[in-house]
């Protein structure tokens, strides 16, 4: 409903600061309020969340990360172990990227449209949990089950055909495998965005940034035992154990984030914007909404398409790199060396970059406990230039009489969408305990918010890749795989953090705008006494129906597409750096068993050069 001012409020002016007599029985109350929108105490989308809460909220993550820590490690020495060919296993790690491009904003539009009473996230997370875990075991078991079928319908287990079936199966199972992982990450990152409140999405974020750490330290640990000694009952070969543990990991993960997290009913939402695409549709709705992301957002994306440029070059190929390190002065000294002399020397070798990776894997995951402690919260970078606008503000007015209405607050530049928002009075004296400063903040460093370091992240990074023209040992090779820990860490928050935070923002504002709709209905249907109230609203244009209800903002994708084209920014830059990777393979690559092989080395470096890339198109990001 609306409200009628009361005589001692008249002259309040800015609709940020709240009135004499609203301010912290507001809060205590639980009605705030945000320009001209109202938010009552049944409002939970706006209260706070403690950090068991977010934990459990985000932990889902860490057991998808064990899920993907097991097929990016173990994956291509299982695969080759069945007998595929490494031209066909190019074929099959296409997968990734094209699963990321053509899943995620199908899943998304999907689960927005979903209305299931229990969430319109969780049958995503359950249903493709579900896929992954099938798709695991199967892939595990996928010589025995080969030579299963073939024992009933007549072949020999050791026949070609039977090989055969086993690459053929084991394909199948690694395309279902990547397709529903991706289902998980799509429903878990719009689980984290719909159920964490806007003013939350950084801490949210790192949390999941924190667990996805701790599920690659866990992931290249287990990497390391020699399981089948310890764990024959789960299975006779390592990636057989580590398939039954990932399979509990994530069941176990995602039913503890499903069964405490409770999810808001859909239904009450109204129903989907749009029906669920056909095929076709689905593309067009996809380049249509490119057009339409928020510009900060779009931003975004830009800039995870240059980094990812780097990032997968580098993902894919440090172990190699820092083996080859290892192999030149052992092949300068044994020159001819035989071929299965040569494999031995690898495998020893893949072992030293992996241990890297572990390097890696556990600095980044401190990184992720440390570096919010350092960053200015993007609340609190609002409410400093609240202070100072409504400082200035005080001089003129006098001079405006009339209160800044929701849409001109939403549009001021000095109210980033991404620098920071506050769904509620941000007045100092009304602001929340959540909100309010810690003993932490003494840590944090002026003017280093999220969008900045982000970028020192791509310098870092940039840095790192360069240092391969000095870089001769593999000890030097493990330090600088190191301290790219620390980029990638910056990695897995700063972006979904950004973007979360804008998408949590709107999402929350259109719901509070559908709400007050139908209370300004509820209350002109009320005869009499409504008439009387609507009289006394319209002695002041600050209360009337005009002022109260906001102007639409522009056709802005839905949550869960708005995700899926980030990740089509994130996977799409994988083909290209494939490709540019080839190339300079082909160009510059030496045999197997010869020293001073250049190629991995620029790959790395040509990386660094898309990171410059990415930190030059972020400049600015989140100031306004």
């Amino acid at each position: 409903m609306a409200r009628t001012n009361s005589p001692d409020v008249s002259d309040e002016h800015s609709p940020l600061i709240s009135p004499k007599n609203s301010g912290s029985d507001d809060v205590e109350r639980g009605r705030l309020s945000f320009g001209s929108l109202e938010y009552g105490e049944d409002d939970e989308d706006l209260k706070s969340k403690s950090a068991f809460y977010l934990f459990l909220l985000t932990l889902s993550i860490g057991g998808l990360q064990i899920v993907w820590s097991v097929e990016l490690s173990h994956g291509s020495p299982y695969l080759l172990s069945l007998g595929m060919s490494k031209s066909f296993l190019a074929f099959v790690w296409i997968a990734g990227p094209l699963s990321g491009v053509l899943v995620q904003p199908y899943v998304g539009i999907r689960s927005d449209n979903c209305r299931i009473s229990w969430g319109k996230r969780k049958p995503f997370m359950v249903g493709g949990g579900c896929a992954t875990i099938f798709a695991l075991l199967v892939l595990g078991w996928t010589r025995e089950i080969a030579e299963g079928v073939a024992g009933l319908v007549g072949p020999s287990s050791t026949s070609p055909a039977t090989k055969t079936a086993s690459v053929v199966l084991a394909t199948i199972m690694m395309y279902v495998l990547d397709f529903s992982i991706n289902t998980v990450q799509a429903g878990i990152r719009c689980f984290i965005v719909d159920n964490a409140p806007a003013h939350q999405q950084e801490a949210a974020n790192a949390w999941a940034s924190r667990i996805t750490g701790v599920g690659n330290v866990l992931g290249y640990v287990a990497g390391y035992i020699d399981l089948p000694r310890h764990l024959r009952f789960l299975g006779d070969s390592q990636f057989k154990v580590l398939s039954v543990i990932a399979s509990v990991a994530l069941g176990t993960t995602l039913l503890l984030s499903c069964l405490h997290i409770k999810e808001r009913n859909p239904r009450l939402d109204g129903p989907p914007s749009s029906a669920n695409p056909g095929i076709l549709s689905f593309f067009g709705q996809v380049f249509k909404s490119i057009e339409h992301l928020p510009p900060q957002i779009r931003q975004v994306c830009f800039v995870q398409f240059f980094a990812w440029m780097g990032w997968f070059p580098f993902l894919f190929y440090v172990t190699t790199y820092i083996g080859q390190l290892y192999l030149n002065p052992i092949f300068l000294e044994q020159p001819n060396l035989p071929a299965d002399k040569i494999e031995e020397l690898w495998e020893k070798a893949t072992r030293i970059g992996t241990l890297a990776l572990l390097v890696y894997a556990i600095v980044s995951f401190l990184s992720n406990v440390i570096l919010p402690f350092f960053i200015i919260p993007s609340y609190k970078a609002l409410e400093r230039e609240l202070q100072s606008d409504s400082d200035s503000s005080k001089t003129d007015s006098k001079d405006n009489e009339a209160p800044l209405t929701a849409p001109t607050i939403l549009s001021a530049p000095h109210v980033s969408s991404l620098s920071g928002h506050l769904p509620y009075s941000t007045s100092k004296s009304d602001l929340p305990t959540a909100l309010s400063p810690t003993p932490g903040s003494r840590l944090q460093i002026p003017r280093l918010t999220l969008p900045t370091l982000w970028r020192i992240s791509h310098l870092l990074f940039a840095l790192c890749m360069f240092t391969t023209f000095i870089i001769r040992t593999p000890l030097s090779a493990t330090v600088m795989t190191g301290f790219v820990g620390v980029s990638w860490s910056v990695t897995l928050w700063a972006p979904f953090a950004l973007i979360s935070a804008e998408v949590a923002r709107r999402e929350e504002l259109r719901r509070r705008k559908r709400r007050q709709g139908e209370r300004q209905r509820k209350s002109e249907g009320k005869g009499a006494a409504g008439e009387g109230e609507t009289a006394m609203t319209n002695d002041n244009p600050s209360n009337s129906s005009a002022a109260a209800t906001p102007e639409e903002e522009p056709p802005y994708p839905s949550t869960g597409l708005i995700l899926g084209l980030h990740n089509v920014a994130v996977s799409t830059p994988q083909v290209l750096a494939t490709l540019v990777s080839s190339l300079i393979f082909k160009a510059l690559q030496t045999p197997r068993g010869e020293a001073g092989d250049p190629s991995l080395a620029w790959v790395l470096r040509v990386g660094g050069i898309a990171a410059l890339a990415a930190a030059w198109v972020g400049r600015g990001l989140g100031e306004g």
